[in-house]
């Protein structure tokens, strides 16, 4: 059965990382084939996985909107909606992957959306994990990508108005009619020791804490070389980190 990891936050507080370093650990466990899906326009998870996309989602609806017309005689609007999806799944060995790129252009794309997630719920029976980073808000999975999440991540920086905005995500959960069903608060960049008011006020807000990633200087050493995240040592903090949350993720 597919398990959908999601992972959310404000652009800035470490998403990527996580997503990649999620990817990473799942693939160590042999918890594959997995499906990325990267659906923040501003985020880069091709290049933290060590895969190239030059096309997305994005781009190939608005063509296909624009060609709809086009569409070759005895094959479905869905048929060849499926057919343009499958040429920009990127294959790789354990991971494929998908990008959702800019927002839509001008144009009616509710009918378009609909065959999208029809299209997704039937690719992700093909995985044993789609893992999601997504952009701040999660508008998409109502939309077009998938009403059910079973771990949604919430990543925050080591800020109180960082907790806040994942406050203000979660509310969204619920007015999008999303079915979670396991949320937690990871917090991203931080020193050895969080101060004693920041972690009170994470024990007030009703999302399970999953921990803290202290700050790595491995990243940043991983994205001066140009080396993706997937191929950081096992003993990066931040590696080791994540390895420890998935265990209690997986149970």
């Amino acid at each position: 059965m597919t398990r959908i990891i999601a992972v959310a936050g404000k652009g800035g507080t470490g998403k990527t990382t996580v997503s990649s370093l999620i990817i990473r650990s799942l693939v160590k466990r042999g918890e594959t084939p997995i499906l990325a899906i990267d659906a923040d326009p501003n985020s880069n998870l091709a290049e933290s996985i060590g895969l190239n996309v030059q096309d997305t989602i994005g781009s190939m609806l608005a063509d296909f909107l624009r060609t709809r017309a086009a569409i070759p005689q005895g094959m479905t609007r869905q048929s060849f909606l499926e057919l343009k999806l499958h040429q920009i799944l990127k294959e790789g060995r354990d991971i494929d992957m998908l990008a959702m790129g800019c927002p839509e252009g001008p144009g009616c794309y509710c009918s378009v959306n609909a065959l999208l997630k029809s299209y997704f719920e039937d690719l992700s029976k093909n995985y044993k994990n789609v893992v999601v980073d997504n952009e701040a808000g999660m508008e998409h999975f109502s939309r077009k990508t998938a009403n059910e999440i079973d771990v949604l991540i919430f990543v925050s920086n080591y800020t109180m108005k960082g907790l806040r905005t994942i406050e203000t995500i979660s509310s969204m959960i619920e007015e999008l009619k999303i079915d979670v069903r396991e949320q937690y608060l990871l917090v991203s960049k931080t020193p050895e020791d969080l101060n004693g008011e920041f972690m009170k006020r994470i024990e007030e807000m009703q999302i399970p804490y999953l921990g803290n990633i202290v700050s790595d200087s491995r990243i940043e050493e991983s994205d001066i070389s140009g080396t993706p995240l997937i191929e950081l040592p096992d003993d990066s903090v931040a590696v080791q980190s994540i390895d420890s949350m998935m265990n209690r993720i997986l149970h």
